[in-house]
């Protein structure tokens, strides 16, 4: 009996893999284990057995630790918001500052920043068109643009980009991730206010971003050739390493409280084939026109694939843009990225 894995390809998190390491310093080494004892399959082809491989090896585990901050919050109905002011002002930055100082800086970089922006810019000229062509009014207007145009790529994103393309693919998606919380933030407050909060509050909103700190702060211990302890870079590794199986617990606990009530289907079925199928299409695009090696171009492609933003229904609550509608959405393409993901990392493998 053999482990199946593609030709050529090494995505999965097999024994002797690089990831495995990455895996354990994570606190996410226990999956090893498990998907060695139930994933060796024989006889395998390609096709839709491919794709089961990946959800189960790539998609399952992220979506058991989900389930365990959402079964948790279902039964003890914690306080979120101590949590995740834990994850962001004190491990997430722990994280970016220990990316960012020990990521070496080339062209992907570069062609981060131009896919993000023109990324966004096709998702909102394509969410103005529909707005304008339905009739639809500015609060849902704001509450498509919401759902649509800020994926979750990072409670979601890192966990998977970790699990199919290891710790290369993982450097690139904290990158990515920062860089889409800063255009979340100021974009994201800016369209949640529908324009009405100005230019200078969706700059504040960026600034209180403790990562925002940790990625310029990083930058100048980096290009300074400033002294960083061992004991102080091990306190910082150790913190950062605890982030992604936190996040992925904070991400369950969101769900479970996020309520669905009056759905408005074609709404719905608008913003999720937007999100899940038009979003990971323009990315391939994007990534054929510019420049950037080939790993670049897949963590870019399944961070665009990714669901709607959690953190976009906090805007839409505090805005008043249509947060019922966003609350659906977000909900709604979490559940169907559990069958949209493995397809598209089939595609791309």
């Amino acid at each position: 009996m053999e482990k199946y894995v593609a030709p050529g390809h090494t995505i999965f998190p097999i024994p002797g893999h690089p990831i495995s390491g990455t895996l354990e310093a994570t606190g996410l080494g226990i999956f090893d284990k498990l998907l060695e004892l139930l994933f060796y399959v024989s006889d395998i082809e390609t096709g839709g057995t491919f794709t089961m491989s990946i959800f189960f090896q790539v998609v399952l585990p992220v979506i058991l630790v989900f389930f365990s901050g959402y079964a948790l919050q279902k039964f003890l109905h914690l306080e979120i918001k101590s949590i995740s002011s834990v994850v962001l002002y004190i491990m997430l930055p722990c994280l970016v500052f220990k990316t960012f100082y020990e990521a070496t800086f080339d062209q992907d970089y570069l062609m981060m920043v131009v896919f993000s922006i023109l990324l966004l810019f096709s998702i909102l000229l394509i969410n103005k068109i529909a707005a304008k062509l339905l009739n639809y009014e500015t609060s849902t207007e704001s509450g498509l643009i919401l759902s649509t145009a800020f994926m979750n790529a990072g409670n979601y994103g890192a966990p998977i980009v970790l699990f199919a393309f290891g710790e290369q693919g993982f450097v690139y998606s904290v990158s990515f991730m920062v860089l889409q919380q800063i255009v979340m933030n100021f974009f994201g407050v800016y369209y949640a206010a529908k324009g009405a909060a100005g230019i200078g509050m969706a700059l504040k909103t960026v600034l209180k971003m403790p990562p925002t700190h940790a990625v310029w702060i990083a930058l100048v211990f980096k290009y300074t050739a400033m002294p960083i302890s061992d004991n102080v870079m091990s306190s910082v590794q150790l913190v950062g390493n605890a982030t992604i199986p936190t996040v992925m617990i904070l991400l369950g606990m969101q769900l479970a409280n996020i309520t669905v009530r009056n759905l408005s289907w074609d709404k719905i079925s608008y913003a999720a084939t937007l999100r899940l199928v038009g979003s990971p299409l323009i990315a391939w695009a994007l990534t054929v026109i510019l420049p950037m090696s080939d790993m670049m171009a897949n963590v870019m492609i399944i961070s665009a694939a990714m669901p709607s933003a959690a953190t976009t229904t906090m805007y839409a609550v505090q805005f008043d843009s249509k947060p019922e509608l966003v609350s659906s959405i977000t909900l709604i393409t979490t559940v169907l990225s559990i069958v949209s993901i493995p397809i598209t990392l089939n595609i791309l493998t």
